[in-house]
């Protein structure tokens, strides 16, 4: 790809953004490009996680707003402008929707698009000198890329509009604090320290993962009856899957269970 580094390893795809000079600041090609492969990614059965991070020493700055291909789009009036954010909305919407564990490997700079990237995951493992910023009103810009919709669900409404209001940068401590970052881990322990998660989360069943990811990712739309309704229908499907069978074999056998995500 043109701007993305795809790897994969025993059910863990890990997606590099490759921009460093910019501190992987997404262009148009990014964007499509991101869109590619979470697609691939859902649709793939062995790929089991999904690891997003950044070269150099940046996790990703926002949009590139030096891009071509957005000077053009904003060139040609409001249509322009609102045809490129559609793709934008739409990379946000796949990665939500991903039916598999997401994990952000935040190693450096996530600001603007690229720290509501971050919060898109359903991880976030950060280095210390990770960084974390909603820059927009900066630009004279307002969130996007799902940030009004995923950060006040992290944060609660008033820090939410505390954090777009002010565009701060906050560290990764501050961001583990509030609620954005799950664990902080010194810079050169984050690779070991995301690939040991995303090892975990490879091995375990795909189907209850997928479940419990769609449940809780609509939890906050739902009546209780409404979710119990649904959790009952996820664990009929659990139950007749061939990974729930080894697992109460597994028990039975004192071993550990060997999970294909049938």
């Amino acid at each position: 790809m043109e701007t993305l580094v795809v790897e994969r390893a025993d059910g863990v795809v890990t997606v590099t953004l490759n921009r460093p000079a910019k501190k992987n600041a997404i262009n148009g090609a990014m964007w499509s490009e991101l869109s590619q492969v979470f697609d691939e990614v859902a649709h793939d059965p062995d790929d089991r996680v999904l690891v997003v991070t950044g070269a150099g020493d940046g996790f990703c700055s926002g949009a590139d707003l030096t891009d071509e291909d957005n000077s053009e789009n904003l060139t040609r009036g409001v249509g322009g402008a609102l045809a490129r954010m559609r793709v934008v909305g739409q990379a946000a919407i796949r990665l939500h929707e991903l039916p598999k564990p997401t994990i952000a490997a935040v190693n450096g700079v996530a600001a603007g698009a690229g720290c509501n990237l971050a919060l898109g995951c359903d991880l976030i493992v950060a280095s210390e000198s990770a960084r974390f910023s909603q820059i927009f009103v900066q630009r004279s810009l307002t969130l996007d890329f799902g940030g009004s919709w995923i950060l006040p669900r992290l944060v609660g409404l008033h820090k939410a509009k505390e954090l777009a209001f002010l565009g701060e940068i906050i560290s990764a401590e501050k961001a583990a604090e509030i609620g954005i970052v799950n664990r902080v881990v010194p810079p050169d322990d984050l690779g070991t320290a995301v690939a040991e998660l995303a090892g975990r989360l490879a091995a375990l069943p795909p189907i209850p993962l997928s479940m419990m990811k769609m449940a809780l990712n609509q939890s906050m739309g739902l009546t209780l009856p409404q979710a119990v309704e649904l959790e009952g229908v996820a664990q009929t499907v659990n139950f007749s899957s061939a990974d729930t069978a080894e697992a109460m074999m597994a028990f039975v056998q004192k071993r550990e269970p060997r999970f294909t995500g049938r």
